[in-house]
């Protein structure tokens, strides 16, 4: 006969882990094992409480046992896939999870937990089954709903996603993610309807709540110390994972520098659009450049260009998190970057076990990390001037001109094409804004309709996005008096046809929370002039610090009424629009935005100097790389 704890054991055992006291659950949780070895519930409490405490290889060990001495038990099965996940070993968890549902066709968690780990795995048409089973079996199972919605955003059913992120939070109100969420897709389908509480909403989300996802809030205000916060607090809740032992440093410089480009994007991407060139012309007696790309394997020219570009291309999409940051530790990479930050394709998690020395966000996520593992951010004097740097958590690499990259051999597709085969009329003003839908928000929008109404024959040229978007800006603009079909929408085109459309636009106009960035670079690039309002923040900054570069501020202004009123003006005034012009074409050829190897040569000075702080035993510090001559 097995020995059993009693009940009153049990039920103070059940009572320590509830109420989270998780030390004392695991003191009397030994104790029990030890009394009575062949009893699963001491092993259960145990493994769980060692999972919750992130001692995740004891937790595995103590639910193996509980499953050696009950293997008809579900949950103990849920909680092994549970831990095996956890451990990236997704074909045992998977299969953990399978079996607890054979054993008990109801186990909801089971359900949540394989419909989570298949979503990770890519494999979404089975995620969305088994959330569904799990939702099934328990309709108010708020976070099946959530992320259920997260996953129909990802299939860009943005309909259904926002109806299942308001169930989630029509069930649980603190779940703040599907709050966040809502937010920033009623602004990727156009609907303005909720902005008026925009404002307070940010103020609160991922500040005095629960961490939520820092990306979305760049676009709802402009507000540095609010970004910072927020990241802050992400990072607090998402990163505990321990660094990993870092490499001695070496007792003499290394002949070159290794530099590890990490990013989901190394294919045909905004990102690269403007990074391949300096890939390319990086010094290869100085440094040694390794891309590591866990994105799925796009074989485009793009992918190609790169694969050359590099010393070393290594795709580590297979790989998990701890696995990458151990081969790049391998590896010796001096400076590994962060090409992602907090996007879409953010593995940011592996950074947290500090396999390099040096460790730098760039480019892709233009805001803070909040995190103590980032040393540096690539910047400059516009993006972040002295009064806003104390609102970063990473020291500032300032580059002499911007802090974006361009790449001088982007293609411009020579075409015979007229406005008419756009949509376009033939006469006219065309105002042109191909930035992302979700950064246009009701500030800009109204002033845009103004202008429609002020200025005759005027379209505004948007880019393409979901037919939400056209249905509720058509909405909006035939309440504001202005014909819907004035707002003309672009297709999709490949990138160099699209760069070369940009020259039946006459102005673009920016932004403001969240400026353009690479489509920024393009217009200047297609020769169409950009009108900007700078804000505070490094995102409501990048155009400025892209105007500036190409010899342009005439085209930054400070405030909305400046904004709306510089905008009639060229508008207004042709000889003055086509002076500007004019100066655009013969700036792109002599001023430094895009001089590629004169950039390349300025990075690579900065990177030089933060590894020379590393070298000399100091502390990261802010860095003002000088102008190269």
């Amino acid at each position: 006969m097995i020995k059993t704890p009693s009940k009153e054991q049990q039920l103070i055992l059940f009572e320590y882990y509830q109420s989270g006291n998780l030390n004392e659950t695991i003191k009397l949780a030994l104790s029990l094992t030890k009394n009575f070895p062949n009893h699963s519930f001491a092993w259960k409490a145990l493994a769980l409480s060692y999972e919750k405490t992130g001692k995740i290889l004891k937790s595995l060990a103590a639910n193996q046992k509980a499953k050696e001495i009950n293997p008809q038990d579900a949950d103990v099965h849920n909680n092994l896939g549970n831990v095996l996940e956890k451990l990236e070993k997704f074909d045992e968890a998977q299969n953990s999870y399978r079996q607890a549902i054979i054993l008990k066709q109801n186990c909801t968690e089971a359900y949540y937990n394989l419909a989570n780990l298949l979503n990770r795995l890519g494999r979404f048409d089975e995620a969305e089954k088994n959330y569904n089973q799990a939702i099934k079996f328990r309709p108010n199972y708020a976070e099946a709903f959530n992320n259920l919605a997260y996953l129909l955003n990802k299939l860009g059913r943005f309909d259904e996603s926002i109806i299942n992120f308001k169930k989630s939070l029509k069930i649980n109100p603190e779940l703040v993610t599907a709050e966040a969420e809502i937010l920033f897709l009623e602004a990727t389908i156009g609907d303005h309807s909720n902005f008026k509480n925009l404002d307070k909403q940010s103020s609160r989300l991922g500040i005095s709540t629960k961490s939520v996802e820092p990306f979305p809030g760049l676009s709802w205000v402009d507000n540095p110390p609010q970004q910072l916060q927020r990241s802050i607090n992400y990072v607090a809740e998402k990163f505990k994972r321990d660094p990993i032992n870092l490499s001695i440093k070496p007792k003499v410089p290394p002949k070159r520098i290794k530099i590890g480009y990490i990013s989901g994007d190394f294919y045909n991407f905004p990102t690269m659009h403007l990074l391949a060139g300096v890939l390319e012309a990086h010094n290869r007696e100085r440094f040694e450049i390794y891309a590591f790309s866990y994105s799925l394997r796009q074989n485009d020219k793009m992918r190609q260009r790169i694969k050359l570009g590099v010393d070393h291309f290594i795709d580590v999409n297979d790989l998990s998190s701890n696995e990458i940051a151990k081969l790049i530790q391998n590896n010796n990479i001096d400076i590994s970057i962060d090409l992602n930050g907090y996007t879409s394709k953010s593995r940011s998690e592996i950074f947290q076990y500090r396999m390099s020395p040096i460790q730098i966000n760039y480019l892709g996520y233009p805001s803070t990390m909040g995190a103590n593992f980032i040393d540096y951010i690539i910047a400059d004097t516009v993006t972040i001037p002295d009064e806003n740097r104390n609102f970063y958590s990473e020291k500032i690499i300032y580059m002499p001109h911007t802090y974006q990259a361009n790449d001088d051999k982007r293609k411009i597709a020579k075409t015979n094409s007229r406005r008419v085969d756009f949509n376009l009329p033939d006469k006219g003003f065309v105002f042109c804004c191909f930035n992302q839908i979700y950064k246009i928000s009701p500030k800009e929008f109204n002033i845009w309709m103004r202008l429609l109404r002020n200025v005759n024959n005027s379209v505004l040229w948007l880019i393409k996005s979901n037919k939400w978007v056209e249905q509720n800006f058509s909405k909006e603009a035939k309440r504001q008096g202005i014909d819907p079909s004035r707002i003309i929408f672009a297709e999709k085109l490949s990138y160099s046809e699209h760069l070369a459309r940009h020259k039946h636009a006459d102005l673009f106009i920016d932004t403001f929370n969240y400026n353009a960035h690479t489509t920024a670079s393009d217009a200047l690039w297609g020769g169409l002039p950009i009108v900007t309002k700078q804000g505070k923040q490094f995102t409501a900054r990048v155009t400025s610090s892209l105007l500036t570069a190409c010899g342009l501020p005439e085209l930054i202004t400070k405030n909305e009424k400046e904004y709306e009123e510089l905008i009639y003006e060229l508008a207004t005034n042709p000889k003055k629009l086509k002076a500007i012009s004019l100066k655009l074409s013969e700036n792109k050829k002599n001023k430094p935005l895009f001089n590629t190897k004169l950039y390349t040569n300025n990075f690579e000075n900065g990177l030089q100097k933060a590894y020379d702080l590393y070298f000399n035993g100091e502390h990261p510090k802010n860095i003002f790389v000088n102008e190269t001559i």
